[in-house]
């Protein structure tokens, strides 16, 4: 008898969480052998578990170490089941431009890292600027890649000033109506997005394409779903 749907998604999300690289490939053939769609299976089977791995992260039950081992797998995931996703004429055209990265004075990334992977998942061409970033490099980026959105993240309430900052410099450049800001990390709320201008908060990867599609007015595969 074969495994249902829903046992292999839940055996996808737990080989991330617990960091079996190995087991994740093996879990992903049979998921497609039995003819499952491969997006439910990043998002509901490898995205959840990376979601969960982050929320023992937070909870203190994971350290760094162990939450890239959790994306290592996912990573191993990806690389089976991102070539399966149908495309369609329409989804096949080149998707907006994003920038990502966290604003200067803070190194956490790895928020900011599976937000990056989401959006890529989702067709958006990703330009990851690391961590720490200068400011006024947010801007110098938007200009030379011709960026629709720029997705800013930080867990620390001390350089949180930074995003309100670059939602200014975008201004003071003409470019705030044509790139789309989108903000979001530990200290961050929608009330602190409308207070600084920015165009959206999300407070997980899953609901950062959710709103970027929104913001953009894009879709793909049926992704309705920016956060860092």
């Amino acid at each position: 008898m074969s495994i249902s749907k829903e046992e292999l998604l839940k055996k996808l999300s737990d080989c991330v969480v617990e960091m079996e690289e190995e087991e994740v490939v093996e879990a992903c053939h049979e998921y497609l052998a039995l003819g499952y769609p491969a997006f439910d299976g990043i998002m509901e089977g490898l995205v959840d578990g990376m979601n969960r791995a982050s929320k023992l992260y937070e909870e203190e039950e994971y350290f760094v170490t162990d939450v890239l081992l959790c994306s290592d797998a996912m990573y191993e995931g990806l690389a089976i089941l991102r070539p399966h996703l149908p495309v369609t004429d329409e989804e096949a055209e080149r998707k907006p431009v994003g920038l990502i990265g966290v604003v200067e004075g803070d190194t956490h990334d790895i928020g900011k890292n599976l937000v990056k992977i989401m959006l890529e998942t989702a067709g958006y061409e990703m330009v990851d600027l690391g961590r720490d970033v200068p400011l006024r490099s947010f801007v110098e980026k938007a200009k030379e890649m011709n960026a629709a959105f720029v997705c800013l993240s930080t867990l620390m309430t001390t350089t949180m000033g930074g995003m309100s900052d670059v939602v200014q410099l975008l201004k003071e450049e003409g470019l705030k109506e044509q790139v789309k800001v989108v903000i979001g990390g530990g200290p961050i709320s929608k009330k602190y997005a409308d207070t600084i201008g920015a165009d959206g908060y999300a407070s997980n990867a899953v609901e950062a394409v959710k709103l970027v599609n929104s913001l953009l007015n894009t879709v793909n595969g049926g992704v309705e779903t920016v956060v860092a």
